[in-house]
């Protein structure tokens, strides 16, 4: 059902969308009636006190909530107006066209350039000479490239940690995803890792759908195009960033942002 499109969608189109979504861990519903659309070539942030449903949502949108026992959803995900909770849905295709990246670097246990050319393997790629070619692009786009390219047969696990979740992002980026989930990807880092995470999350705008669930109002801020405040499992408010920042129509909102809790 789902093939690769990459660089085919509109600017500034749609790219996935959720209507009326509730989850259920058991008999206990985490988020309620979500209803939320994402841009291609756009960065969505968001944000809320812990516990809130964000993480939660953003793993709705792949279906990494399905390895969970005793889930289950309600309401409606597209991608490119397609429904990827469909019984003919190919999750594995889904997920290498919804890409992931956590909240700890995940590493494997191989060197830099096979963390890379792993994923392109398993999908059936053998042409040596266009894994190298996807490997160095997937690192340049991660802007990890200029800091591994002597040392790509090195063990990924010798890297610093802000390299590490560097490396997951250009793993991540090597089989071409049109979305790409990154749930608190600088929650482990220190400040000048994290500022180079930045910069290549800003770079990967021009290709990519991009959602971030982010603790930090000033990283959303710094990111992010839109924002969307979840607050007990519900979307309170969304809308440019600047404006959620600035000038918040919902008191919940204004008082997350304004640091009166979180």
């Amino acid at each position: 059902m789902y093939t690769q499109t990459q660089g085919c969608s509109s600017f500034n189109q749609i790219k996935m969308q959720a209507q009326g979504v509730n989850f259920y861990y058991g008999e206990h519903k985490a988020i309620c009636d979500i209803s939320l659309s994402f841009k291609d070539r756009e960065i969505t942030a968001l944000i809320g006190p812990s516990g809130c449903g964000k993480s939660t949502f953003l793993r709705c949108l792949n279906r990494m909530n399905d390895l969970i026992p005793e889930t289950h959803i309600e309401g409606s995900i597209t991608l490119d107006n397609e429904d990827i909770n469909a019984p003919e849905c190919d999750v594995v295709s889904l997920r290498q066209r919804v890409g992931m990246v956590f909240q700890r670097p995940t590493p494997f246990p191989k060197s830099i350039y096979e963390n890379i050319a792993y994923g392109l393997r398993i999908a059936g790629e053998k042409d040596k000479d266009f894994i190298d070619e996807m490997v160095e692009n997937s690192l340049r786009r991660a802007a990890l490239w200029n800091e591994v390219k002597d040392r790509l047969k090195d063990s990924a696990l010798a890297l610093s940690g802000g390299q590490q979740q560097r490396l997951c992002i250009a793993r991540a980026l090597a089989i071409n995803p049109e979305v790409l989930l990154m749930d608190e990807p600088a929650s482990a880092l220190d400040p000048i890792a994290t500022q180079k995470l930045e910069e290549g999350i800003l770079e990967l705008r021009n290709s990519l759908c991009i959602i971030i669930v982010t603790h930090s109002m000033q990283q959303a801020q710094r990111v992010s195009d839109k924002t969307a405040f979840f607050y007990m499992g519900e979307l309170i408010e969304t809308g440019n960033t600047e404006d959620i920042v600035n000038n918040p129509k919902e008191t919940r909102t204004r008082d997350y942002v304004s640091g009166h809790f979180g």
